[in-house]
């Protein structure tokens, strides 16, 4: 495992992100998740990452219960304050509690406020909640070893964010990856925070899955380049050649993954500038995609209750590959969860944290599904609906 220094501490270059831990009818799988959190450890992984919504509140659970059966001096633990949830009243003390009550420590090793973003700033920066001087007391009390904070907010945000603070934050996490480095402005992004003397921790290094699989022709060169290295390797070995960027959390959902990974950072591997052209022309054919992570902040709002995550994978899987075929994936679904029941509300692109303007994508993915024979009937039927429902209503 390769490291980088952070203030004397040794943080192992691959971080354990558990917002998408593995999943046993709809729950977390408690003995892989052990098995993962156990391999990482032996494999030289020290760097744990969690948050209070991840899995509905489950992720600090399970992994404090999976880090309590090895040595507290063995690893690092983050968690975060949940300031970009929407609420009448924010309580850091009440939640903070809470957090190490729920992962079953004593101390966080890092602390991060969630998600500094566009609807979030102001409840961060309104002094009536006294959300940054209650976590600077924690850290001046040694509950918490270092502050810093997430976000998915524009440039402008994270400046705003970074003044505010004056040099208390100590780190900054963002979502970084070949891909948003021009698609998402990160590029611009990791300057910035970087200018401020802050060091870049990466959250989505694979956008969610997405940069593991790639269209048939990227694919095919990464592998004739690199034919014992997985597609996903290629944007964790793009990372680590950012001098700034001092951990890389890979939201790892099974053992697979993780061996991959590992196999990843046993070296530091730069690319070769063959190497770099091959990931621009991949990122060159995937310029249109939409950028969904499948964080799932959408779905807690839709009235509609859509797996809008879901939705917009085989929006993208149709966009790359006009003849893929999605009936295994939609086969499931009852009519009412298909893309042609969004009802246009916004709430989702009001939350989503890439700007995603949802409804018009769901809009466009109901009509590559009305262009295949079994889909058209299904998408009249909710035209005819609609008609009959707006007749009524006049």
């Amino acid at each position: 495992m390769i490291y980088k220094d952070f203030h004397g501490k040794k943080l192992s270059r691959l971080a354990f992100g558990t917002m998408r831990l593995p999943l046993i009818d709809g729950k977390i799988d408690e003995k892989q998740t052990f098995e993962m959190v156990d391999l990482a450890l032996d494999s030289g992984v020290n760097y744990f990452d969690t948050a209070y919504p991840y899995h509905g509140g489950m992720s600090e659970i399970v992994v404090g219960k999976a880090l309590a059966r090895h040595d507290r001096d063995s690893f690092y633990l983050a968690t975060k304050f949940p300031g970009h949830q929407i609420s009448s009243s924010y309580d850091p003390k009440a939640i903070f509690e809470e957090q190490l009550n729920k992962c079953g420590v004593e101390r966080f090793d890092f602390y991060l406020l969630h998600n500094v973003y566009e609807n979030s700033i102001n409840v961060y920066k309104d002094e009536k909640w006294k959300i940054l001087d209650y976590f600077l007391e924690q850290k001046r009390n040694g509950r918490i070893g270092h502050l810093g904070f997430s976000t998915h907010g524009g440039l402008n945000i994270i400046k705003d964010f970074l003044d505010y603070c004056d040099g208390k934050m100590e780190f900054c996490q963002i979502q970084l990856n070949y891909l948003d480095w021009g698609l998402q402005n990160a590029k611009a992004k990791y300057e910035l925070i970087t200018s401020y003397g802050l060091p870049v921790w990466v959250m989505e290094p694979i956008r969610g899955g997405r940069l593991a699989k790639l269209d048939a022709m990227s694919e095919a060169e990464m592998k004739a380049a690199r034919p014992d290295d997985s597609v996903a390797s290629w944007a964790l070995r793009w990372l680590m050649s950012l001098s700034g960027v001092t951990t890389i959390l890979s939201g790892m959902s099974d053992l697979a993954q993780m061996k991959d990974n590992i196999k990843t950072f046993n070296r530091e591997d730069t690319l070769s500038d063959d190497e770099r052209a091959i990931i621009e022309r991949a990122v060159s054919r995937m310029q249109n995609s939409v950028p969904c992570t499948s964080c799932r902040y959408c779905c807690d709002g839709c009235p509609a209750g859509l797996d809008i995550p879901m939705l917009l994978s085989i929006y993208n899987d149709i966009k790359f590959s006009p003849s893929v075929n999605t009936s295994m994936r939609l086969d499931v679904l009852p009519k009412e969860k298909l893309p042609s029941a969004c009802l246009k509300c916004g709430k989702c692109s009001r939350v989503c944290p890439q700007k995603i303007d949802i409804p018009s994508a769901l809009a466009h993915l109901t009509d590559e599904l009305s262009k295949m024979p079994k889909w058209a009937d299904i998408s009249r039927e909710r035209e005819e609906a609609a008609k009959k429902l707006k007749a009524q209503n006049r």
